[in-house]
């Protein structure tokens, strides 16, 4: 039987063969490396998707901080069961401006991706100090602190500064101005909670968490519903 010619060519030269094996892996390497540093990372935002506002950020880094991301999903997935308990299946514009992630990988309590809107501030306000009083049968722990506790605006500057690095469109007037608009949304919450008779200020945690979850699936609703109409 003939030898094959890269038997009788590269195979006995040990360097010549060395070489081009490293050219080859190279030029594939480059191939794939090469265009991510030149396209845009991540899904493309949806039309009516739009970054966070800095409270948002705040509760949004609370959120991952108290580690509610290990419990509760932030994917609809398109099956009908799933569509009939939590709303439409997730599109991955949606998720254009969520760095990091935070889809899930199991759910111990429901899906989040469309509890904005669901239950009024005051539930959540009441939820996470008790749980269990607003659903029975909860395993969910209580989180008395948020009550208590109060965010740092410098903090949420840094986090906003970090997003606006990593390419969502936040200005520097954006991070700036970020104490004053805190403060501008969560007094909204303060007030919608005052009328259910909860007495609170705008600088603690539980109102970052709260315009948080407020806001989870309300950007593009409106499309993904034109899109689902025949």
């Amino acid at each position: 039987m003939a030898d094959h010619w890269h038997r009788r060519i590269l195979e006995p030269r040990a360097t010549l063969f060395a070489v081009l094996t490293t050219v080859c892996i190279s030029v594939g390497g480059l191939v794939e490396i090469v265009p991510m540093f030149g396209a845009k990372t991540g899904p493309e935002a949806m039309e009516g998707i739009h970054p966070y506002s800095p409270l948002e950020v705040a509760g949004r880094d609370i959120y991952i901080r108290e580690g509610c991301y290990t419990c509760h999903s932030q994917m609809v997935r398109p099956m009908r069961s799933e569509t009939l308990r939590y709303g439409p299946w997730s599109r991955a514009g949606e998720y254009a401006w969520d760095r990091p992630f935070l889809l899930g990988s199991r759910r111990i309590g429901p899906d989040l991706h469309r509890v904005g809107g669901k239950w009024p501030d005051a539930w959540h306000y009441d939820h996470m100090k008790d749980p269990a009083g607003m659903t029975e049968g909860t395993i969910m722990p209580n989180y008395p602190w948020l009550l208590e506790d109060s965010y740092d605006p410098a903090d949420v500057q840094a986090s906003l500064t970090a997003l606006q690095t990593v390419g969502t469109p936040y200005t520097d007037e954006d991070i700036a101005s970020a104490p004053a608009k805190m403060k501008e949304q969560g007094d909204a919450i303060v007030g919608r909670l005052a009328t259910a008779g909860i007495q609170t200020t705008s600088d603690k945690e539980i109102i970052a968490l709260i315009a948080y979850l407020q806001r989870l699936g309300v950007d593009g609703r409106a499309q993904i519903k034109a899109q689902e109409e025949p």
